[in-house]
């Protein structure tokens, strides 16, 4: 925590007891009634013989001596019971003044203007270098993988005039993580061909619109922990099972997050509208790539910064259960 404000400082200072207290004026008048009473027996009420003189000074210590001791000990324990009350109400007091200046704090940096996250400033740079971006409004047709030697090629099957060169399994992963930096050569050289291909262009230029609008939020795909699914699980879900199996895909946990995407997709239409389309193109793209990619290139896909936007998606939405 950066800054602790003057309030919690004052909570933190330890408070001074006092010097005399009810707890004390009680004993201490208790004491001396007690005393009174013991002497006024001794004196007025007490045996004259010289052989009693042992019984009476044992009397004396159980009569008089003991009560008052008693007397002090219970106000002792008393008033380390009230201290011990004060500091728990103290610390507690503490507690909440951080609790409450932490939340202030959070509040005022999600106020700032966030640094653009990396998939967006790869869009931005192949932008300026004058690839086309734009879609045809026009729905395609399935893609269909086909296996070229050891490599998997992903091939749009179309009847327009141009269906786009086939993208390579390694190029869309890449491209679906998005380049790590400005000196990520390779990654841009694959975003580059991804987006030359009608199909998988779309699905980048849509996660690129989720992960700008959940930056605005606050959440970056690259801050968030989750739990990996195993390759199998991608598979029955890319086949159409549902169920607490395939729950295990929602392996977002963050509740801040789920919190704030969650009441994002209630209040924003737009926000709401742009996730579910990324939702079906991930899940049509899911359902070709898994006919053919192994599980090798399922976990690596997983771990993308694409595939946790659908995660953490999915989750919010429902669309595991």
């Amino acid at each position: 925590m950066a800054k602790t404000d003057k309030t919690t400082l004052d909570l933190m200072d330890p408070a001074k007891p006092a010097v005399i207290t009810s707890t004390e004026v009680i004993a201490a008048g208790l004491s001396v009634v007690w005393l009174t009473g013991s002497l006024i027996f001794f004196w007025i009420l007490g045996p004259s013989s010289q052989d009693t003189d042992g019984l009476i000074v044992l009397m004396l210590i159980l009569a008089v001596i003991l009560p008052i001791a008693m007397i002090w000990v219970a106000a002792s324990a008393a008033r380390s019971l009230r201290i011990v009350r004060q500091e728990s109400e103290r610390l507690q007091s503490v507690i909440d003044g951080m609790r409450q200046t932490y939340i202030r704090e959070q509040q005022m940096a999600r106020m700032k203007v966030q640094p653009p996250q990396k998939p967006i400033e790869a869009i931005e740079k192949i932008k300026s270098e004058g690839t086309p971006v734009a879609f045809s409004s026009t729905r395609a047709q399935p893609d269909v993988l086909e296996q070229e030697g050891d490599q998997a090629l992903l091939e749009l099957d179309v009847t327009h005039n141009d269906p786009g060169p086939p993208l390579e399994t390694d190029d869309l992963i890449r491209a679906l993580h998005f380049p790590e930096d400005t000196e990520d050569e390779l990654g841009f050289t694959s975003l580059r061909r991804a987006m030359k291909n009608p199909r998988a262009g779309k699905l980048v230029r849509s996660a690129q619109d989720i992960l700008t609008l959940l930056s605005q939020e606050g959440i970056y795909m690259d801050d968030l922990k989750y739990d990996r699914a195993r390759p199998e699980i991608w598979r029955r879900f890319a086949e159409g099972e549902r169920g607490p199996v395939i729950s295990a895909l929602g392996g977002v946990h963050d509740r801040s997050s789920l919190a704030l995407a969650s009441k994002r997709m209630r209040e924003d239409p737009v926000f709401r509208d742009t996730a579910h389309h990324f939702l079906r193109l991930f899940d049509k793209m899911l359902l070709d790539f898994s006919e053919t990619a192994t599980d090798a290139e399922i976990a690596r896909l997983s771990i993308t910064r694409t595939a946790i936007a659908f995660m953490l998606l999915g989750r919010v939405t429902g669309t595991f259960s």
